[in-house]
């Protein structure tokens, strides 16, 4: 596994849904001093139940992210990752079980749960569409995310599953989430 120092000073934090991408970004975030960038945050409009931007917005306020010194951007957005990777100093990818991740997702969908990277002032009420996509739409997203991450030719760390995600906040002396 890479070190901290060997992640360089923009990281990108990739993987499917409620896989723990923003919480990660926040726990290296303190730890790095680096500032994070919630892409959902980008693309959706705060203060809505996740009504999305106008692409063209949403692009622009991508472009204008990434061109920052320093970074640590959770989030796929799969259109816009070639310009990330172009910017980006290593990569994590992140992969879980999709019942673990249906488990992330109905516990922040419950009355007064806070989650890493929610919208301001947004909603996060339980959504069917949700529900399916973690289930059903996202089964060959994981190959999908290897392969890119491999192609990118930047330093990355894979972490597949939940022990070794609690070994990758234990050995980087991240914050553990809550």
């Amino acid at each position: 596994m890479l070190s901290l120092d060997q992640l360089g000073d923009r990281i990108m934090v990739l993987g499917p849904s409620n896989a723990g991408k923003s919480t990660l970004a926040l726990a290296l975030s303190e730890r790095l001093g680096l500032p994070p960038v919630h892409l959902d945050q980008l693309q959706h409009l705060p203060n809505t139940n996740w009504e999305m931007r106008p692409e063209a917005e949403f692009k622009a306020l991508h472009d204008e992210a990434i061109l920052e010194v320093c970074w640590v951007m959770d989030g796929n957005y799969s259109r816009l990752m070639p310009q990330r990777i172009e910017r980006a100093t290593s990569i994590i990818l992140l992969l879980s079980n999709h019942w673990l991740r249906l488990g992330r997702y109905l516990k922040r969908s419950m009355p007064g749960s806070h989650r890493a990277g929610t919208l301001k002032g947004g909603q996060d009420p339980l959504k069917w569409e949700m529900i399916d996509w973690i289930l059903f739409k996202t089964s060959g997203n994981s190959a999908r995310y290897r392969r890119i991450v491999k192609q990118s030719g930047l330093p990355f760390v894979l972490c597949e599953g939940i022990g070794e995600l609690k070994t990758l906040y234990r050995e980087w002396g991240l914050s553990q989430p809550k």
